[in-house]
C-alpha cells in the first residue's frame, strides 16, 4: 500500500450527483474537499445574480456533528476561541481551533439550539479537526457524533431576503441564526450565514428532499452558480478560507478576523497567547484585502514597497485574488507586514514580468455591478 492509498477519496456532493443523474455534466472541482461544480451556468450572469439578484449554490462540502454529555459545554468552551456558554438559542458563532501554542489548527461554527450544541466543519478539515478535538476529551463525559441525515444548499444575493419571503420562508434578520420550520411538507433548517456584502443563507434539508428544493428554487427564479463565482464573492468580502488565506502557523491575531475571538469568555487551548498578543502588544503581519491595478497575480505572489532607506522589501504575500469583470475591480487578500503597511503606499507586483500595483482596502469594496446585456432580435 502506498501513502496515496491512504488519503480518502474526494466524494461528490449531493447535489453534484443529483445534476449527473438528471444528464447535466458540469465540469467538477475539488472544493472544501468534495467535488462540485465550477460553473453552473454563464459566469457573468453567476456574478451579477450573487452581487446584485439571488443565486442558489451547492453546499455538500459542510459537515455537522454534535456534540453531546454532559460536559459539553464546558469542554468545548475549553476548545474554541469563541463565545459557547453565552450563545443565545438559535444562534452560532465563528471559532478557531488552536493548538497550545496558539497557531490556528482550523476553523467552525458552533451553533446552539437551548443546551444543544453542534460543530458546522468543511469537509476538507473534517477529520483534522475531529482528531484533534477527540484528543482533548480525556475525563470528560463528552461524545461528538456525525450528524449525516441532511444536507444543505446556499442562497445569497441582495434580492434573497425578498426571495424567500415569496416561497413563503422567514428571511432572518441578523447574521448567524437558525431556525426550523415546516415547509411545503419539509422539515427545513434556515440559516442566516455571515455576509459582508450580501446576505448569505442556507438551507438543509433530507438528502431525499433535495431534488424538489433545487428544483423549486430554480423555478422560482433563483440563478445557480458554481464554485468559481462563489470564489469570486468570497474574495470580495475578504473572508478568509482556511487552508489558503490563514494556515497553521498563523495566529489568530495575524488573520484580523477578530470575530472569532472572545476576550471574557475564560480559558481555551492557546488562550494565553491570544491574550499575550492582546495585553502586551501587536503582532507584525496581518491578512489585509487589497484592490490591484494590473496583471492578475497568482496565490503566493509577492508584493513590494520602498522601505525607509528608499529600497525594494518584502511587503507580504498575496494568498487569494480574483477578476471581476462585472463589477470592473480586481481584488485580493495578501499577508502584509507591519513595516510594509505603516508606510502608507501603493505595493508591486509582477505577473510573467508585467507590474502591477496594490493598495489596502479600508473598508468593503462598493461593487457597482454592469448587468449583461439582452441581445434583442
Amino acid at each position: 500500500m502506498t501513502e496515496t492509498d491512504l488519503i480518502p477519496a474526494i466524494s461528490a456532493t449531493p447535489l453534484a450527483q443529483l445534476l449527473a443523474s438528471t444528464g447535466a455534466s458540469p465540469q467538477l472541482a475539488d472544493y472544501h474537499g468534495a467535488l462540485t461544480a465550477r460553473e453552473l451556468d454563464a459566469p457573468q450572469k453567476e456574478t451579477v445574480a450573487l452581487l446584485s439578484g439571488v443565486a442558489v449554490h451547492d453546499l455538500g462540502w459542510l459537515r455537522r456533528v454534535a456534540v453531546l454529555g454532559q460536559d459539553r459545554l464546558r469542554w468545548l468552551s475549553g476548545m474554541v476561541t469563541n463565545m459557547v456558554n453565552d450563545l443565545p438559542a438559535n444562534t452560532g458563532a465563528w471559532n478557531l481551533v488552536l493548538n497550545a501554542q496558539g497557531r490556528i489548527q482550523g476553523d467552525l461554527h458552533v451553533w446552539r439550539d437551548g443546551d444543544q450544541l453542534e460543530l458546522e466543519i468543511a469537509a476538507d478539515q473534517y477529520e483534522k479537526l475531529l482528531a484533534h478535538l477527540d484528543r482533548f476529551i480525556i475525563m470528560d463525559d463528552v461524545e461528538l457524533v456525525p450528524l449525516n441525515d441532511e444536507t444543505p444548499l446556499g442562497l445569497c444575493g441582495p434580492q434573497s431576503g425578498e426571495f424567500l419571503a415569496r416561497l413563503g420562508l422567514p428571511s432572518l434578520d441578523e447574521p448567524l441564526t437558525t431556525l426550523r420550520t415546516q415547509w411545503n411538507g419539509v422539515n427545513l433548517r434556515l440559516v442566516r450565514a455571515y455576509g459582508v456584502l450580501v446576505p448569505h443563507y442556507q438551507l438543509w434539508v433530507q438528502a431525499i428532499q433535495l431534488p424538489a428544493l433545487w428544483k423549486t428554487l430554480i423555478e422560482a427564479g433563483a440563478t445557480p452558480v458554481g464554485t468559481t463565482s462563489l470564489e469570486a464573492l468570497r474574495i470580495a468580502e475578504a473572508i478568509p478560507t482556511y487552508g489558503i488565506d490563514m494556515v497553521e502557523r498563523d495566529l489568530p491575531q495575524e488573520t484580523s478576523q477578530m470575530r472569532t475571538l472572545s476576550f471574557s469568555k475564560g480559558c481555551y487551548l492557546g488562550q494565553e497567547i491570544v491574550e499575550r498578543i492582546r495585553s502586551r502588544g501587536n503582532v507584525h503581519r496581518h491578512l489585509r484585502q487589497l484592490e490591484l491595478s494590473g496583471p492578475l497575480p497568482v496565490s503566493g505572489a509577492e508584493l513590494t514597497f520602498q522601505n525607509a532607506a528608499g529600497a525594494d522589501a518584502s511587503a507580504g504575500q498575496i494568498t487569494s485574488a480574483v477578476n471581476l469583470p462585472a463589477a470592473s475591480r480586481i481584488l485580493a487578500l495578501a499577508m502584509i507586514r507591519g513595516e510594509a503597511e505603516l508606510r502608507n503606499q501603493p505595493f508591486t507586483y509582477s505577473v510573467d514580468g508585467t507590474q502591477g500595483t496594490a493598495r489596502i482596502l479600508a473598508t468593503p469594496p462598493i461593487l457597482e455591478v454592469k448587468q449583461q446585456r439582452t441581445e434583442t432580435a
